[in-house]
């Protein structure tokens, strides 16, 4: 089992930066992928970006690429998006994801509970 916090989200105008973090406690951190999702009103969850167990490898949505830059630092158990340049179809609240198994946007074992992020015009 792993335990996910993410922190971070709040209110900001577009072209405005946030920096979501992701705590993780439980089994070894430095053994999972992980991912950053994000839900948006009425629609489906999305994958938004995604790193192996290392930090070597990163993979991102089309509509972020650019914008986001996803990292982590194993010796904290913590997983980062930054996000730069935000539009409001940002707009969404924002999941972290682990496994141990999969990369990319994969399906994903463990899930946090989700942090809002708000971009306002």
């Amino acid at each position: 089992q792993v335990q996910l916090v993410e922190s971070g989200g709040g209110l900001v105008q577009a072209g405005g930066s946030l920096r979501l973090s992701c705590a993780a406690s439980g089994r070894t951190f430095s053994a999972f992928a992980m991912g950053w999702f994000r839900q948006a009103p009425g629609k489906e969850r999305e994958f938004v970006a995604g790193i192996n167990w290392s930090g070597g490898r990163t993979f991102y949505a089309d509509s972020v690429k650019g914008r986001f830059t996803i990292s982590r630092d194993n010796a904290k158990n913590t997983v980062y998006l930054q996000m730069n340049s935000l539009k409001p179809e940002d707009t969404a609240v924002y999941y972290c994801a682990a496994d141990l198994t999969t990369l990319g946007a994969g399906t994903y074992d463990y899930w946090g509970q989700g942090t809002q992020v708000t971009v306002s015009s």
